[in-house]
């Protein structure tokens, strides 16, 4: 791989490092600026002080919404109003005299571990972001598959049954929610999902049933990706992926599934991310050489 400057924007912080021997150097974050003039002045002095330090021939970058490569514009909508829907790429291509490429970050993450992470060796795979909501994106034959409307993998939308759509149903937070709307507990400080489990361990029925809920949603919602896409894995991310109670309850839910629908035998490979804070940026370091291809 070349040596690159790689940047993954996020609403909280944006994290730079230079890419070289395939090797993130220099990792560090900066918070997101509040306009989109400060923004342009960061990422360039950023770019510039790279160029002092190794001889990157071009910038990577992971961002929200939806990229489209054809057009170089960032479309839809994030917690940075000001990236949107305008010519972003080739107006950085200019401030950083260098090649740029720019990448949905849920896509990037997902390249990261096809490349040498969690989906190693496949040529394709699904990758499911398991925030506040979830994201996600679909590869096919090292590719990503955008879709004709650039909604390829955005799995969150789909309904899971008659009370919502697996974003709403298939995450901790809303397991949180829900749980909080049913229960007549009071708690001193705000409900956490790690305190959640601990109540489904003490044989509270509601969080058992909110957290059943939320796997019962994942397991509809990878099954459904199974026998639609039929990727070779299924790498789940996002900050529920560290919690080890993850694979095992969503395979609980599944043998549900595979037992109401008896013609169903493709069982899904799934496998937890491998790469957590640093999966977009070196997924953003594949789109690069990817793009330039």
């Amino acid at each position: 791989m070349s040596t690159l400057g790689l940047i993954d924007i996020g609403g909280t912080s944006i994290k730079f490092a230079i890419w070289q021997n395939e090797t993130l150097v220099g990792h560090h974050a900066i918070p997101t600026p509040e306009t989109k003039a400060e923004f342009m002045t960061l990422l360039t002095a950023e770019v510039a002080k790279m160029k002092t330090q190794a001889p990157i021939t071009g910038v990577g970058i992971s961002s929200p919404g939806s990229v489209n490569k054809a057009t170089g514009v960032i479309e839809g909508a994030s917690a940075i109003p000001y990236i949107h829907n305008f010519p972003i790429q080739a107006e950085l291509v200019a401030r950083f005299g260098l090649p740029v490429s720019i990448e949905n970050d849920a896509n990037c993450a997902a390249l990261a571990e096809l490349a040498s992470g969690a989906g190693r060796g496949a040529s394709s795979l699904a990758f499911l972001v398991i925030g506040t909501g979830v994201g996600g994106a679909l590869i096919f034959n090292h590719q990503i598959w955008h879709g004709a409307h650039l909604f390829g993998g955005e799995f969150g939308y789909t309904k899971v049954n008659d009370h919502g759509t697996l974003s709403e149903l298939g995450t901790v937070p809303n397991a949180i929610k829900r749980y909080l709307a049913h229960t007549d507990k009071q708690f001193s400080e705000p409900l956490t999902g790690e305190m959640l489990y601990t109540l489904a361990a003490k044989a509270d029925l509601d969080a058992q049933r909110e957290l059943n809920t939320m796997y019962a949603a994942l397991a509809q919602g990878i099954f459904n990706i199974q026998y639609s896409f039929d990727p070779e894995k299924i790498v789940l991310g996002g900050g529920i992926s560290n919690n080890p109670q993850l694979i095992p309850g969503i395979e609980t839910a599944l043998d549900k599934i595979y037992q109401q629908v008896e013609i169903a035998t493709l069982k899904p490979e799934l496998a937890l991310c491998q790469y957590t804070s640093e999966a977009n940026l070196r997924g953003a370091a594949v789109d690069f050489e990817q793009s330039a291809n």
